[in-house]
């Protein structure tokens, strides 16, 4: 069955020219204008992905993707016109997977949404690895004494709470509990954990690793789970 998207787009113009080029893709494209249509939308739909524009009427992007994220894991890329780097991480604080600067070329914005598209089958793909093969029962949970994954729930807890984790953190978190004490380094993450024909480079793996220290470490600045290797990368100690 082909693929949804949910494209939120106030500008026509724009808004029917994404929808004609990913729909030539093959994917069943939704266009709305604004951010209340937007949350209608994307309820009802539960869209493969959702192209969201930041600036938008009656409700903008940021408090879109803050809603939207508290309710599903579809993975979310952000327009915006300004290129401003406040804009960007206020973008991914507030849930989103990834971001594209306006103006852009239709190649590049085809190729993070398959890009996206790919990364959330992959770890489908993984999930279903881990299920029932003949007698055998699913990994539902990894635990790292006071900090539990439950792959099943797509849950991470800490000393018993619940742990507020974007989805790219969590995903994160997984492949590093997946290789417990290897050596990683920043191109194989970013390959693995984000695709390999992500368009970004190896600071979006510092960045979320900053970020998933900051909620998971006793002390952010002395990480004793998530370590750095000088000049290789990072190894997850549990």
């Amino acid at each position: 069955m082909p693929e949804s998207i949910l494209i939120v787009e106030d500008e026509p113009a724009l808004r029917d020219t994404l929808s004609y080029n990913l729909k030539r893709d093959g994917f069943i494209v939704e266009a709305v204008g604004d951010g209340r249509a937007a949350l209608e939308s994307a309820r009802r739909l539960q869209p493969d992905l959702i192209v969201l524009d930041l600036m938008l009427p009656e409700m903008d992007g940021f408090e879109v993707c803050r809603i939207l994220r508290k309710e599903m894991i579809t993975p979310i890329l952000m327009l915006t016109a300004r290129d401003d780097e406040i804009d960007r991480v206020v973008g991914l604080e507030v849930g989103a997977d990834d971001y594209l600067t306006k103006p852009f070329s239709m190649r590049e914005l085809r190729a993070r949404v398959k890009a996206q598209l790919r990364r959330s089958r992959l770890l489908r793909e993984e999930l279903d690895k881990s299920s029932v093969d003949g007698s055998q029962k699913p990994q539902e949970k990894l635990s790292f004494k006071n900090l539990v994954v439950n792959l099943t729930r797509r849950e991470v807890t800490l000393d018993g709470e619940p742990l507020a984790l974007k989805p790219q953190e969590y995903e994160l978190l997984v492949f590093f509990a997946q290789h417990k004490g290897q050596m990683l380094s920043r191109e194989f993450i970013l390959e693995r954990v984000w695709g390999w024909d992500f368009i970004g480079d190896s600071r979006t793996v510092d960045v979320h690793v900053r970020w998933l220290r900051q909620k998971i470490e006793t002390d952010a600045s002395e990480p004793k789970r998530i370590v750095t290797v000088r000049g290789g990368g990072y190894r997850f100690e549990g």
